[in-house]
């Protein structure tokens, strides 16, 4: 692969030359996949009880996030470091996390187009599957690559989640750990991003644009920590996000769907968690965080008053309905992801001194 070639020497240019090979990829396939969605007439199903503006972007073509997983994978499989275990190991289980995921948004996104309503698969599935995944991740994490079942929490001592831990002994020296409550951890914290993406998705160049910005600073904490392979993982993904940006800004030719807002949302957890800044990547997508959280707050508050905090959730809608335009709040919501990505870095990088 090129990764192993000569251009490793130079892994500043490696890690930007993913990000233009990706961006390059998206921009040239999704042309074509608009194409084929529009002959097949495979087109966004939009919630009826969402803002009625949204109403006429019914029917546009979805499931960009397939030419988005494409381009991260090509680029991954050109430019990734395979001479060293660990981190080839690592690079791997996070490319098949991703790829899993976003296969189960596929799913997702063919169950609405096929029954022609927003609602995909049940959320037991959905739930079900990312459990299956993100256990196995985090078991693969412990257990292949040595991540510690523990969480760093910036300038405050670790907290060790290995303190309940069975060890299965397969003979031979081979022990397969299970830190209970750092697999719990894990759980929580992948599928919550993937789901916090996913809630994020809903205006044109919403989702795309704060990914591609937290994913650029994953990139630099994971080259900062000498990670190259997840540094050209995350560079590879704010690439697609890019040339997939060039589509979906308004108004969106074509949408993200779930194949790709739930796989990015995995991603972006999956290296939190190679890179042990678990907590910090809270900080670094606080957009996410605050998106889920108004959804959250929304529906315990409703059953409880039969109120509403928000005229809508999540809360890009709130914006929406208070009547500032689409774009606006896109792009203040760029602004912000901007802001907490610099604060998130910035505290990585004090406590890494």
């Amino acid at each position: 692969m090129l990764g192993d070639s000569i251009l490793a020497q130079y892994p500043t240019f490696l890690v930007f030359l993913a990000i233009f090979i990706a961006m390059a990829i998206t921009m040239i396939l999704l042309p074509l996949w608009i194409k084929l969605l529009r002959i097949r007439e495979i087109g966004q199903q939009i919630r009826a009880d969402g803002p009625e503006r949204h109403l006429t972007k019914q029917g546009t073509p979805t499931m960009g996030g397939v030419v988005v997983l494409i381009a991260i994978f090509v680029t991954v499989m050109l430019f990734g470091q395979y001479n060293q275990s660990a981190s080839m190991v690592s690079l791997i289980l996070l490319t098949i996390v991703t790829i899993l995921t976003g296969f189960m948004g596929l799913v997702d996104d063919a169950a609405k187009v096929v029954k022609e309503r927003s609602l995909g698969l049940r959320p037991n599935a959905k739930m079900l599957c990312l459990t299956l995944i993100s256990v196995s991740f985090a078991l693969a994490a412990v257990n292949l690559v040595g991540i510690a079942p523990t969480v760093q929490i910036p300038f405050l001592p670790e907290v060790d989640l290995g303190i309940l831990t069975t060890e299965i002994n397969l003979g031979d020296d081979a022990v397969i750990k299970i830190p209970w409550l750092y697999v719990v951890f894990v759980f929580f914290l992948m599928a919550g991003l993937a789901n916090a993406v996913n809630l994020v998705d809903g205006l044109d160049g919403l989702a795309g644009g704060t990914v591609m910005i937290a994913m650029l600073v994953m990139a630099a904490i994971a080259y900062r920590t000498d990670q190259l392979n997840l540094a050209l993982f995350a560079a590879a993904v704010t690439g697609a996000c890019v040339g997939f940006l060039w589509f979906n800004a308004h108004p969106a030719a074509i949408f993200m769907g779930d194949t790709g807002s739930l796989a990015l949302g995995a991603a972006f957890a999956g290296l939190a968690v190679l890179t042990k800044t678990e907590v910090i990547s809270l900080v670094v997508g606080g957009i996410f965080v605050a998106e889920a959280l108004s959804v959250i707050i929304q529906v315990l508050y409703f059953k409880l008053t039969r109120k509403r905090v928000f005229l809508m959730a999540p809360l890009h809608h709130h914006f929406e309905m208070k009547g500032i335009n689409e774009i606006k709040v896109v792009i203040r919501f760029w602004i912000v992801t901007a802001l907490l990505a610099c604060i998130g870095f910035a505290l990585f990088f004090a406590q890494s001194l």
